[in-house]
């Protein structure tokens, strides 16, 4: 069975005839995730009293879908219509926790398929700015795979370990200063 068609597809951004000679602005815009992901699968938050200009369920999805597509904030409120001022109010009300999950979720995405353009971008270049960047993206993704809730770092966690022993190696030198 085949999925159909995003019906949040943006309209080319590349007026050229080669794709490939497209500005960066259209050149790394991601596939749109289809009408039955999971990612659009959320809650919308639901206007009491819809006004012509509200951000509808559908107009919070087709956000989602380019956020998810192209990692640009400022580029999937513009495929709406809408400023990110009313994006941002709107994420911040209660009852708009679904929408705001799902706005965390294709940011992370859109993020990933960004520092992927990056590094295929360094790699094809292959001077010492695209290095410096290469550099920069690869130590950003392995610091990000470092975080976590401080929540979780309980006794047994590997970061919980690893402070405690740096904690009793620093108790030991000041013991042997002070004897």
């Amino acid at each position: 069975m085949t999925a159909s068609p995003s019906p949040y597809a943006l309209p080319s951004l590349c007026k050229r005839a080669i794709p490939r000679q497209a500005t960066s602005a259209a050149a790394y815009v991601g596939e749109l995730p289809l009408e039955d992901d999971p990612l659009l699968a959320f809650a919308p938050y639901l206007h009491k009293q819809p006004r012509r200009n509200s951000i509808t369920p559908d107009l919070q999805r087709r956000f989602v879908a380019v956020l998810a597509a192209t990692g640009i904030v400022v580029q999937a409120a513009r495929s709406i219509g809408k400023s990110m001022e009313a994006l941002y109010k709107l994420r911040a009300r209660p009852g708009a926790e679904g929408f705001a999950a799902a706005w965390d979720e294709a940011y992370g995405w859109g993020l990933l398929r960004l520092e992927d353009c990056a590094i295929e971008a360094a790699l094809r270049a292959n001077d010492d700015a695209a290095n410096s960047m290469l550099a920069f993206v690869l130590g950003r993704r392995d610091a990000r795979d470092w975080l976590v809730d401080v929540r979780d770092i309980v006794p047994g966690h590997p970061v919980y370990e690893a402070i405690r022993v740096e904690v009793a190696r620093a108790a030991g030198w000041v013991l042997e200063r002070v004897e």
